[in-house]
């Protein structure tokens, strides 16, 4: 796994062990106020970034576009504003919010701009879809004939 793919990988295991923590430390305190966080960061943050970086590894024309780098920052900042957000406005301080509703719509514009880099990768003719990878540097080859 490379570029893109590599760092949606990453940053899905980073939403897990927080994640998880976060419901262990909920557990352990048997305070369970934190539990919208605790959902937000194992089903936004762990499974959504595992679902991209497979989609990225697997499709490697999608990992190629520019857009899809713009894609893993977009969710990353978004993700980490909106689960650290949430946890200081579940916590009682209500004037985070705005940074919850911002991080939250950031994170829904990076949904819709995978969904546009999703099928657009989809539907393209399957020329441009069969490009072969180099698996030890995850670059395409052009050539396989050439080498």
């Amino acid at each position: 796994m490379h570029g893109v793919a590599r760092n949606f990988f990453t940053l899905a295991l980073l939403y897990a062990i927080c994640g998880m923590a976060l419901g262990l430390h909920m557990s352990i305190s048997q305070d369970h106020s934190q539990m919208p966080t605790h959902a937000h960061a194992l089903v936004a943050g762990w499974l959504m970034s595992a679902v991209f970086a497979f989609y990225y590894h697997l499709v490697p024309a999608a990992a190629r576009m520019r857009l899809a780098t713009f894609h893993f920052w977009l969710m990353t900042v978004s993700g980490i504003a909106l689960i650290v957000g949430l946890y200081f406005l579940l916590g009682g301080h209500e004037a985070i919010e705005p940074m919850v509703a911002i991080g939250s719509m950031a994170f829904y514009a990076g949904m819709i701009l995978f969904a546009g880099i999703a099928l657009k990768t989809l539907w393209a003719p399957a020329e441009k879809m069969l490009s072969p990878i180099d698996t030890t540097t995850g670059q395409s080859i052009k050539n396989v004939a050439a080498r």
